[in-house]
């Protein structure tokens, strides 16, 4: 049985206490998951895209990937930073997790898109409280999440791009489950 990583040291970075500093690191390990598990979302959706936009989802996938890679690693230095280590270990993971998984198996570069959009939405409204809390404590570590958000943001439009009409309305509008906004972009 996998448990979540207890270990800190008796310091934090300076101008915070240490209970500040571990509270603010145990914020950013919720969102290492999250970013740990959007980037294997994100690998998926490139391994299992199909049809005639195969090629523009598959490539516009894996910059994304990289982009939340660096993010996953900017988290789990900062934790470091503090005095909390970060845990990447996928039980951890799955046993810390408030989400499902992804749903959507091989399916087209409009349903994967569909069903990605869903999944920014959780993860970028669960940094937006992330940077609520954490601002109230540590604008460096507030200023870091802001800045994530903005890459996120900046990527959900790239993939609502491929989902909008001309009157900016969703293929997808209104689903409330991966599979859901999948089936609505397909038809």
């Amino acid at each position: 049985m996998a448990t979540t990583n207890q270990s800190a040291a008796p310091y934090t970075v300076p101008g915070l206490s240490t209970e500040n500093g571990h509270e603010v690191a145990q914020t950013l390990q919720q969102r290492l998951h999250a970013l740990n598990d959007l980037q294997l979302t994100l690998k998926h959706a490139h391994w299992n895209v199909v049809g005639p936009n195969f090629i523009s989802v598959h490539e516009m996938l894996d910059p994304q990937i990289e982009l939340v890679r660096g993010f996953v690693d900017e988290l789990a230095e900062r934790m470091a930073t503090m005095g909390v280590g970060p845990s990447g270990l996928p039980g951890d993971l799955v046993q810390a997790r408030t989400w499902d998984d992804y749903s959507v198996h091989r399916a087209t570069a409009v349903e994967h898109l569909a069903a990605l959009d869903l999944v920014y939405n959780g993860i970028i409204e669960d940094h937006r409280d992330a940077i609520q809390k954490v601002g109230e404590l540590d604008p460096i570590t507030e200023d870091m999440l802001i800045g994530q958000v903005k890459e996120l943001e900046l990527f959900q439009w790239f993939m609502r791009a491929h989902l909008e009409n001309s009157g900016g309305v969703l293929q997808h509008g209104g689903a409330r489950t991966e599979q859901d906004a999948a089936e609505s972009a397909a038809q």
